[in-house]
């Protein structure tokens, strides 16, 4: 069954980074909190021109139970977006007795348009990048029971609650299902609705503030992370600890967007290891796509089986046997054993050649025939080693990895950041009165130049080909989403540089000289750049925007009133 607003109730359809530890978030009955007036006292003043369901519409798509029917397999009930039925349930002989948590995610189709876009940019502005909202994909989070029950002809229940969203809240989604799924499967459709109904009434999701979201008579307290926060932690240790030997060779394939493949023996496995690998280049934003959990019932396994080109920059999630078959001309695969066997310290395992790749019994390890371009970080390895000799808490051997990857990513990047840095015009080249002046363009050859002195080499003991990896790293798909984000940054800087300087003008003087036409010309142009600072929440100092206005309603006075009386009226979009 798929829940919404009613008005969609049905419609069919065609992500991380999860929420960091510092999130803050708490789950406590609610009658041990006392929430203030309104909904959930986080509100802001525009909240309150939210339509009925526009609040459940910024945290979830839909709601999906999908059952399984012995004549159709697994099946979305009553209505709903049928592609995900596949995605919803374990595709592997890996036994999912009980409860079994993880998520997947999907392509938006081509027709859907996007609802609260506009209201929701704040989330995105102020989110890290690695929390910010899909714009094309959709995720999945997924709560599977498979229980043995006699009175059913196959013998077992099987059913999942799925919710569906653009939000890569990992940590917070799988929460939230921990309260919804036990009671759904227990009381059925109105505890549902009633859960949709307390979604409906949340505040939506915006990033440093404390939220309070009630939900079927508990209280979740979050906090979204914001992108001025520290970088948090995320559960990694678990995942990676079967190939702990070789972690830094993966780091460098999901920096460069290498395709690459997680076989893994459970949807919870799979996925788990894929959002840790798309976390581990933090705080880049893993720009390629990625599917935590992929079956051969998706629409796209035409298009990532073919071996008449090459495979796409994605990182895959799979746990179907069939799997190591069709996808062994990869380049790069991972094998994942049981994590709950994962106690004992795996043996060191070396980088095994593809054509070693047996079909169905492979053992856990990395299979490929890159060669790293930096050299292997044995102290890194020592340390976790003993780690797990000593029996280290999870919590601190995760710390250690998280604050590796982090200097590692940092390390790489800085150098980048400060050449950039380079291509913005000097602050004194900012005239008034002309078009604020273009970035100077990225020059691979002149970059390569700085990284002799201004190299990773004064933040990091690693040694190597750090330029072979820049080189391939500036073709990738990684490089591009960062250096446009980074374009649009600094184009921002110099709008409100102008927009600045603008303030600084003396435009009554200025008008003096000018005929009544280019006085209105004027006047239209201001208040376009005005509006254009609104919306793109323009970097500039406080109080600017309003002086800006200021100036502009004394230019129109001194027109004449009819003039006066056309630039007062507000400017049809």
């Amino acid at each position: 069954m798929a829940l919404q607003g009613p008005e969609e109730l049905g419609e069919q359809l065609e992500e991380p980074e999860d929420l960091d530890d510092q999130d803050a978030s708490s789950i406590s009955p609610a009658e041990e909190i006392t929430l203030p007036s309104g909904l959930g006292g986080d509100d802001e003043p525009e909240e309150a021109l939210l339509l009925p369901w526009d609040r459940f519409s910024a945290w979830l798509h839909c709601i999906c139970v999908v059952g399984f029917d012995l004549e159709l397999g697994q099946a979305v009930e009553v209505r709903g977006p049928t592609r995900i039925c596949y995605l919803s349930f374990p595709d592997s002989n890996s036994g999912c007795l009980g409860d079994t948590q993880f998520c997947f995610r999907f392509r938006q189709g081509s027709n859907r348009k996007q609802s609260l876009s506009c209201f929701l940019e704040n989330t995105d502005r102020d989110a890290p990048p690695c929390l910010k909202r899909e714009l094309g994909h959709y995720y999945g989070y997924v709560y599977f029971r498979q229980v043995r029950d006699k009175s059913l002809k196959r013998g077992y229940f099987q059913k999942s609650l799925v919710l569906v969203s653009k939000l890569p809240y990992v940590t917070f989604f799988h929460s939230l299902l921990k309260i919804m799924a036990p009671e759904y499967f227990e009381k059925q459709e109105p505890c549902l609705e009633a859960a949709c109904n307390d979604i409906d009434r949340w505040p939506t999701p915006h990033p440093g503030r404390i939220l309070t979201l009630p939900i079927m008579g508990m209280v979740i307290k979050i906090r979204i992370p914001t992108c001025y926060d520290k970088p948090g932690t995320s559960q990694l240790v678990q995942c990676f600890h079967p190939v702990f030997f070789h972690i830094q060779m993966l780091w460098e394939l999901v920096l460069l967007g290498e395709a690459l493949v997680v076989m893994a023996p459970s949807p919870a496995e799979s996925s788990d290891t894929v959002l840790a690998l798309v976390s581990c280049i933090s705080p880049l934003r893993y720009c390629s796509d990625f599917r935590p959990y992929f079956t051969i019932h998706d629409s796209e396994f035409k298009e990532y089986t073919t071996r008449t080109q090459a495979p796409p920059s994605v990182i895959l999630g799979v746990t179907n046997p069939f799997f190591a078959k069709t996808l062994q001309h990869w380049p790069h695969i991972i094998r994942i054993g049981d994590m709950k066997q994962a106690g004992e310290m795996a043996k060191q395992m070396k980088v095994k050649k593809l054509k070693n790749l047996k079909t169905l019994d492979s053992k856990p390890g990395v299979y490929t025939a890159c060669k790293p371009y930096l050299n292997k970080d044995e102290e890194i390895i020592k340390q976790l080693q003993k780690g797990v000799q000593q029996k280290r808490p999870s919590a601190a051997q995760n710390a250690i990895l998280r604050r590796y990857f982090l200097e590692l990513t940092q390390s790489f990047i800085i150098p980048l950041e400060r050449y950039v840095a380079s291509l913005m015009p000097l602050q004194k080249s900012i005239c008034p009165w002309k078009s604020p002046p273009q970035l100077h363009p990225f020059i691979q050859q002149d970059f390569m130049k700085t990284l002799e002195k201004a190299g990773p080499q004064l933040t990091s003991r690693l040694k190597g080909d750090w330029i072979g990896l820049y080189r391939n790293f500036l073709k990738s798909p990684n490089f591009d989403g960062w250096f446009r984000t980074r374009r649009r940054e600094m184009i921002h800087k110099l709008e409100a540089l102008h927009l600045e300087a603008l303030c600084e003008e003396d435009l009554q003087q200025r008008v003096q000289k000018h005929s009544e036409v280019e006085t209105v010309d004027l006047v239209l142009k201001l208040k376009d750049k005005l509006s254009q600072a609104e919306k793109e929440h323009l970097p500039v100092r406080p109080g600017t925007l309003a002086k800006l206005q200021e100036h502009i309603e004394a230019v129109i006075l001194s027109l004449p009133e009819d003039l006066q009386g056309i630039l007062h009226k507000p400017s049809t979009p």
